[in-house]
């Protein structure tokens, strides 16, 4: 189960308090940076013109899978103002003696080293087709991309049960529904030609403001945690990368 949380924040007015390397920032540099782990809190009103994401992570795999590090995968990038990805192994493949984490692990990669691309142009769904047609490994994943534009657009593109939830002032504001052909089966990229592709991935985008906390993660999340569950365990955490762990 992959669980990346993400926080809405406007960069050039929280002061740093552990960045990605760890580095130091100058106020110029400062302006620049695209993507933190973690930020002080602020009182100031929100604004839309540059944000970006502080963030936390924490991959918890299934107890019969830890020994293999599970088999989701998942990417934080600091383009723009932040892209973050999960792919969910479809564990069914153990039993062709598959390994079920080698398709997600792969997507993730070329999905990263994709965001920047030309062709992708800032456009989740496209950047899941790229990724989808250069992975070579066998296998299927369930997926879902969110980019995060300067002006507070976020973008989000999933094919299958692995879902995004913003959580604004206490409350669900926004979810992802989960795309299934019944009970159990969800849709999902596969090395076979009966798995879904990227035009199959259902696309929205939601208006993002200060404050605003991510969750994002596979059904292995939302499958064991009710939503009000989420927002009362976020509720005793101001700092992103612990409330990943809380999970």
């Amino acid at each position: 189960m992959a669980v990346p949380i993400f926080r809405a924040s406007v960069p050039k007015s929280h002061p740093l308090i552990h960045s990605l390397f760890s580095t130091s920032f100058t106020d110029e540099t400062s302006k620049k940076r695209r993507m933190l782990v973690s930020c002080a809190p602020s009182a100031t009103k929100p604004v839309r013109e540059e944000l970006s994401f502080c963030v936390g992570t924490h991959l918890i795999p299934h107890p019969s899978k830890v020994e293999k590090g599970g088999e989701d995968a998942f990417f934080v990038s600091t383009h723009n103002g932040g892209v973050i990805a999960v792919a969910d192994g479809v564990s069914g493949w153990a039993e062709q003696n598959v390994d079920p984490s080698l398709f997600p692990k792969e997507l993730m990669a070329y999905a990263s080293s994709f965001v920047e691309d030309v062709e992708v142009n800032d456009n989740p769904q496209v950047l899941i087709g790229k990724a989808h047609a250069a992975t070579s490994s066998i296998g299927s994943a369930t997926v879902i991309v969110a980019m995060l534009e300067r002006n507070g657009i976020l973008k989000i593109a999933n094919v299958g049960d692995c879902g995004l939830r913003v959580i604004r002032e206490g409350k669900v504001y926004f979810s992802t529904s989960p795309q299934e052909h019944y009970f159990d089966c969800p849709f999902q990229l596969s090395s076979q030609a009966f798995g879904q592709t990227y035009r199959d991935a259902v696309v929205s985008s939601v208006e993002l403001i200060e404050g605003d906390t991510i969750v994002m993660g596979s059904d292995g999340l939302f499958d064991n945690v009710f939503d009000h569950e989420i927002v009362s365990t976020l509720t005793g955490y101001r700092d992103v990368a612990e409330a990943g762990r809380c999970f």
